[in-house]
């Protein structure tokens, strides 16, 4: 059998919320800052009642040549402008683009919804395909980042498109760090981007799972873990990890930022809408397993924690079980909202940034520990600790569940 190959990650790449580039990202999380703002275009929306989501501000989309943009809606833009940067921080160049070795795993929750609306509004007002542009189909097919970041980028390795909701992200990085441990490719592009649309919005506030009690105090909310936590703030962007062999990183002389050792993800058929603390507990089981680590040699804990009342306390329990109140924890959620499937691989990022500096970013909006999340520890200010070693974590719907073990490079 094939020895498994060591995995480490040598570029990350972000368009968030607070704006273009890694460095921004983590200026405005250790700055303390939010993202999350009024969106007076939900105003317009019969029954909605959340009102503030965090939107992308400041990329231009015309840094991608026409050609390849006419295809890309506003998530395929987000994942190239973030798969150039994460290239360009490791090095990546042509000869490997088009070697066969690179490839991708990206992916959404779904395909464009906006373009999607924008052709069927116009579309019922005859009922005629006569205005239909033919690059339509590829702003809504579901793997559309993952196939317009190959084309875009002139990629000719393997394309995978994981579409897990909020565990999409989390997903793609694992099964990017899967293909390269086994020696099917080299490097592998991996993360999600994803879009924000009114009905994205509206999908959580009809399951009561969206903010509404903060409308007027956006900068209030989400509130992860906190006794007045009333739900999600959704909102979008794009993340993206490149992973890369370890001898093919050190025969480049490669800066390596980390090493991912561990990834498991499993199914919960108990239900498709509630979180479940033991199937949380069981992929966090399993991804240390994976990745040959002990409990107590974790030193954080990146949590999902979109703020919904439910979730929170199940994954609250689920690291109880495991950790007790031994590892710090907090969730990137309170700065940026829920960017849904760039949500894995951007708080990813983020906690690799955060495992080099030695500075752990707290939960904004933390005020009061709900009783009911107590029992773990949690961070409530900025804290300068060596990490060695943390747990990613992402919980979606449908019973999908995703974590990822990451550890400092060289720890052997």
């Amino acid at each position: 059998m094939r020895a498994l190959r060591r995995v480490v990650v040598t570029g990350l790449g972000a368009v968030s919320p607070f704006g273009r580039g890694v460095p921004t990202l983590m200026a405005a999380l250790y700055a303390g800052q939010s993202a999350v703002r009024q969106v007076p275009e939900l105003e317009r929306i019969g029954g909605l009642r959340t009102r503030v989501a965090a939107l992308v501000q400041g990329i231009d989309p015309r840094e991608i040549p026409r050609k390849d943009r006419r295809s890309m809606s506003a998530m395929s833009v987000y994942a190239t402008l973030a798969s150039h940067e994460a290239l360009a921080q490791a090095g990546i160049g042509t000869p490997e683009l088009e070697g066969g070795r690179l490839g991708v795993a990206i992916g959404s929750t779904v395909g464009s919804t906006q373009t999607t609306e924008d052709f069927f509004r116009d579309f019922f007002t005859d009922h005629s395909l006569e205005r239909m542009k033919s690059t339509l189909f590829f702003q809504i097919m579901n793997h559309s980042c993952a196939a317009n970041v190959v084309q875009a980028l002139g990629i000719t390795g393997r394309l995978l498109a994981p579409s897990a909701a909020c565990s999409t992200g989390c997903q793609a990085v694992g099964y990017g760090y899967e293909q390269v441990a086994l020696g099917r490719q080299d490097f592998m592009l991996c993360g999600g981007a994803d879009e924000f649309h009114p009905l994205t919005a509206a999908t959580f506030d009809v399951m009561t799972a969206a903010s509404i009690g903060f409308n007027d105090e956006p900068e209030l909310t989400p509130r992860p873990f906190d006794r007045r936590r009333d739900g999600m703030v959704c909102s979008e962007g794009g993340g993206i990890v490149l992973l890369e062999a370890l001898d093919s990183a050190l025969a480049r002389g490669a800066t390596i930022l980390g090493e991912v050792t561990g990834f498991a993800t499993v199914s919960d058929p108990s239900s498709i809408a509630n979180p479940n603390a033991a199937a949380m507990e069981r992929c966090m089981r399993e991804t240390l397993e994976d990745a040959e680590l002990a409990p107590e040699e974790v030193d954080y804990i990146n949590a999902h924690a979109t703020a919904t009342t439910q979730g929170d306390i199940a994954e609250a329990e689920a690291i109880r079980a495991i950790f007790a109140a031994r590892v710090p924890v907090s969730s990137l959620k309170g700065h940026m909202g829920h960017t849904m499937a760039a949500s894995g691989a951007l708080e990813l990022l983020a906690s690799i940034e955060m495992l080099r500096q030695g500075r752990l970013v707290p939960t904004l909006n933390l005020n009061e520990v709900d009783p009911a999340c107590a029992g773990i520890l949690h961070v409530r200010g900025m804290e300068s600790r060596p990490v060695r070693a943390f747990i990613k974590n992402n919980f979606a719907l449908g019973g999908v569940n995703s974590s990822l073990v990451v550890r400092r490079y060289p720890h052997d």
